[in-house]
């Protein structure tokens, strides 16, 4: 059998009369750029997570960018966020000019650990009173915001962030990229910090047919600084009050992502059936670490993610009994190229060094079969009994 990591066709085939639809009134009405498709999307996906405001946006890392530019960070500030995550985390945070600050992550959740993050604000900063600012000592910058990402689709425990935030007169902002219709105590992804953001790449929950995201918040001017960097900073057609660029999402993608918000709810609930499957099938086998799903929280499996020990060997004898896998990720971002001149070495965060040296996903999409799954569990069963 083959068992392909991901498919997109099924999904297409099950919903086309309608994506095809969607696409001929967009062509119709010649709203190619923004215009009355993006508008709906923005309406249905702000009240989708319980929020006034939905900005729609290129992709989800010109999200993150815009996001930290309408909270004015900048060089000189430092912004928290986790090694173990897709680096475009960390690329939003330095195109702002501003400082990658990690903590590292907790191993149940592949989160970030909110022990982790106090322990590096008592033993690495100090509280400037009179100014009301958190300082990091060693890199001697004013720490303006943290970046929670809810990795693979399960949200971090942002009780404890928002109270560390408004402590520390910090803004959050939540990587909200693999977490559509996740969410933490009944609040969806996004909803909880000043601001959240979303990819729409194809493979995502809820994904276009190219790129595309969005920021969503309820603070109104948040809002409107956004919708100004996106659009060459213009608050009406060419009265340019702040420097911006050009980050708007095409109406093609709005009209595709309009029909498949219907759907997200019930894909969700799928991706949620099949994790249980293979939890199930799974459970027993020696040296295989399943996901956890944590009791405050609607985990909506971007990805469904083990961890073993031997990840290659199983990956390659997956891969020769026909079983599609992927890894996110195998380099914490710390430990890139690109960014060895923070000066972070190996060793520095174990925890996130040792996830992103076992993680494996299995394939994972809401059209997957049982027969798929079971052959799969069996595959990986197999390749544990040969190593026995």
């Amino acid at each position: 059998m083959e068992v392909p990591f991901m498919d997109l066709k099924r999904q297409y085939e099950n919903i086309k009369e309608e994506i095809d639809d969607a696409i001929q009134q967009t062509i119709d009405s010649c709203a190619f750029v923004s215009g009355k498709m993006v508008q709906r999307f923005e309406e249905n996906f702000a009240r989708y997570c319980g929020l006034k405001y939905a900005v729609c946006v290129s992709n989800g890392t010109s999200a993150l960018y815009a996001a930290l530019k309408a909270l004015d960070i900048g060089k000189g500030d430092g912004v928290v966020t986790v090694p173990f995550t897709f680096i475009a985390t960390v690329e939003a945070i330095r195109m702002t000019g501003a400082r990658p600050l990690f903590v590292d992550i907790d191993r149940e959740s592949y989160n970030m650990s909110t022990t982790a993050l106090n322990r590096y604000i008592e033993d690495s900063c100090s509280w400037d009173g009179v100014r009301k600012v958190l300082i990091d000592k060693k890199n001697n910058v004013l720490i303006r915001a943290i970046i929670p990402v809810h990795l693979y689709g399960q949200m971090c425990d942002m009780e404890p962030i928002m109270k560390i935030a408004r402590k520390y007169n910090l803004c959050v902002l939540e990587d909200a990229a693999q977490a559509h219709g996740a969410s933490y105590k009944n609040r969806k992804a996004g909803s909880i910090g000043d601001l959240g953001c979303f990819s729409f790449y194809p493979s995502k929950n809820l994904g276009a047919f190219g790129q595309g995201g969005a920021v969503v918040t309820n603070d109104d001017k948040l809002a409107g600084q956004v919708r100004m960097i996106i659009d060459h900073g213009q608050k009406a057609r060419y009265q340019h009050i702040i420097e911006g660029w050009n980050f708007k999402m095409d109406g093609f993608q709005a009209a595709v992502l309009n029909v498949k918000l219907k759907y997200l709810d019930e894909w969700n609930e799928a991706r949620r059936t099949k994790a249980g499957l293979y939890s199930v099938l799974l459970k027993e086998v020696p040296d295989v670490q399943l996901p956890s799903e944590l009791s405050d929280r609607n985990h909506i499996y971007h990805q469904y993610v083990i961890h073993t020990d031997d990840r290659e060997g199983l990956q390659g004898y997956l891969r020769d009994h026909g079983v599609g896998s992927s890894i996110h990720y195998p380099i914490p971002v710390y430990l890139q190229s690109a960014y060895e001149h923070l000066g972070y070495k190996k060793g520095d965060f174990p925890t996130a060094e040792n996830c992103a040296s076992g993680v494996l996903s299995l394939p994972m999409f809401p059209e997957l079969t049982q027969e798929e799954i079971e052959y799969v569990c069996r595959k990986v069963k197999d390749w544990r009994n040969r190593k026995s």
